[in-house]
This record gives structure tokens, C-alpha cells and sequence, in this order.
């Protein structure tokens, strides 16, 4: 009769033992509906990026991504996000793709610009930069030559095509 306590006591502490686990998994994901202001934007590739994926402005969370489509026109990554409707984008913010740790997960930061006009809700957010892909700069290193010459890997603002192979000023940003 003794063993069978002994069971019933170590099945609840097990139980007891998951349910702190569940709690405090869900308290620390911060797992909200997606209840702000919605943006567009197109990049060249989005990868490591899904849905759920945190959207950053000076490294706080201010939003997640809600969507990933694909422009079947020019065929660049339509990401469609979702920021705290207390913040207003200017149309010169910047929203670009980052890596959190040499092999981390990534996350969209966007960089609010100075200009007094802003995006509209809805609206869509011109200038983006594609993620750095360091695979491809480490096949350079080694190989001397890019794994894909195309040049597909860089945006340079709003779906602009990209430089000309040979033209100064490879990955500097544009005049304004």
C-alpha cells in the first residue's frame, strides 16, 4: 500500500514540476496577439526570418512579423509586420534583417529616421537591407570567389536594382 503513495506523491510532483514549466514558458515568450499598426516591405531574401519573428527598434521589442509572401511580379520577400500602434515610422526609417549571435535566430530591426513625414498605417516602408550572408562571405574567403555571383544579395533600399559589377561603392548606402 505504501508503494502505491509513494507513486501517487512522485505523479503529482511530476505534474506540479510541468505545470511551473508551461507557466513560466508562456510568462517569457510574451505571446500576445498581434493588435498594432501593420507595415510592408520588400527585401531580396529573407531568410532565417518566419512568422512570430521579433521586430526591434534599439534592441526592444516593438513588434513581430505577421506574414512572409512573395511578389510574384518581381519576385522579391513581401514581409508584412506589425509594430506598437504608440510608435510612428518616418518615411526614412530603415528596416533591415539581423543576426542575434554569430548563430543565433534573427530579428528585424528597424532604425527610425528624422524625417517629420510618417508611414501610414497600412503603409509601406521603402528603404531595406537583406541579411548578411555569411556563407557566402566565408566561401569568398576561402575560395576567392562568391558562391553566387548574381549579386542577389543586396538591397539597396525599396526594391532598387542593385549596382553595377564593377562601379564603385559596393555596399555603401546611397546619397540622399
Amino acid at each position: 500500500m505504501s508503494r502505491n503513495a509513494v507513486e501517487t506523491v512522485m505523479g503529482a510532483v511530476v505534474l506540479v514540476v510541468a505545470a511551473v514549466f508551461l507557466f513560466f514558458a508562456y510568462t517569457t515568450t510574451k505571446v500576445t496577439a498581434s493588435s498594432g499598426t501593420a507595415y510592408t516591405a520588400q527585401f531580396s531574401r529573407v531568410d532565417g526570418v518566419r512568422d512570430g519573428t521579433d521586430v526591434r527598434i534599439n534592441g526592444i521589442k516593438v513588434g513581430s512579423v505577421t506574414s512572409l509572401t512573395l511578389d510574384a511580379k518581381t519576385f522579391y520577400a513581401e514581409m508584412r509586420i506589425s509594430i506598437d500602434p504608440n510608435i510612428k515610422l518616418s518615411v526614412d526609417s530603415v528596416v533591415s534583417i539581423k543576426l542575434s549571435g554569430l548563430l543565433g535566430d534573427k530579428y528585424v530591426d528597424i532604425e527610425p529616421g528624422n524625417d517629420d513625414a510618417v508611414i501610414p498605417p497600412g503603409g509601406k516602408i521603402e528603404h531595406t537591407q537583406a541579411p548578411f550572408d555569411l556563407e557566402n562571405a566565408v566561401g569568398q574567403i576561402i575560395f576567392g570567389q562568391t558562391k553566387k555571383e548574381s549579386g542577389g544579395s543586396k538591397d539597396t533600399g525599396g526594391g532598387a536594382p542593385a549596382p553595377a559589377p564593377g562601379s564603385q561603392g559596393g555596399n555603401a548606402p546611397a546619397p540622399q
